[in-house]
């Protein structure tokens, strides 16, 4: 098996996390898993609390130092046939690749520490699903409505107008006081 990234390469077996086994490239750091042997490893493992972990906040994982997502699909290293990118965290610009065929994902050198470092190392199918996706858009669409407020308001007062849409989105009256808010 040749790496998707580098092309020339071929995988080496070797191990991601105690005894995860991947095929992984020594040019890029990229790993090969295969989600049977992962849902195995996952099985088999207890996750670290959070408490345990070096870094277990996303402020810590941006701190991490990932290599770039590459822009274009990648083949499958297994069966060649290209790989879906599916987006880790609204945070983060990295995608994993999965092969819908043979249940290979790529994990770009570093995604695992990634991965780990925002507690998803024994949750990584989650990140596959139509849910988890719609999620991560929803955050990036909501982030990118509070930076254009900002924009407008300045960052004061939109950081105000978001602990009050907040606070607003749990109030049992909601419609009659945005009415009494849009009155003026």
């Amino acid at each position: 098996m040749k790496c998707p990234k580098c092309k020339s390469t071929d995988l080496k077996p070797t191990k991601l996390d105690d005894s995860l086994p991947v095929m992984g490239c020594t040019e890029c750091d990229g790993a090969s898993v295969s989600l049977l042997y992962y849902r195995d490893w996952a099985e088999r493992t207890i996750p670290t609390e959070p408490d345990e972990q070096i870094a277990a906040t996303e402020a810590a994982a941006e701190e991490i130092t990932v290599e770039p997502d590459t822009a274009t699909a990648l083949s499958c290293p297994k069966c060649a046939k290209l790989m879906t990118k599916y987006t880790i965290s609204s945070a983060h610009r990295n995608r994993i690749d999965l092969c819908g065929s043979c249940d290979e994902a790529w994990l770009d050198g570093s995604e695992w520490t990634l991965l780990k470092s925002l507690e998803l190392a024994h949750k990584l199918p989650k990140v596959f699903t139509d849910q988890w996706q719609r999620k991560v858009r929803d955050q990036k669409m909501e982030a990118l409505k509070v930076e254009r407020l900002k924009n407008v308001v300045g960052a004061e007062a939109a950081e105000k107008a978001v602990t009050f849409k907040t606070w607003l989105k749990d109030q049992e009256h909601k419609s009659a006081i945005v009415q009494f808010v849009g009155s003026d």
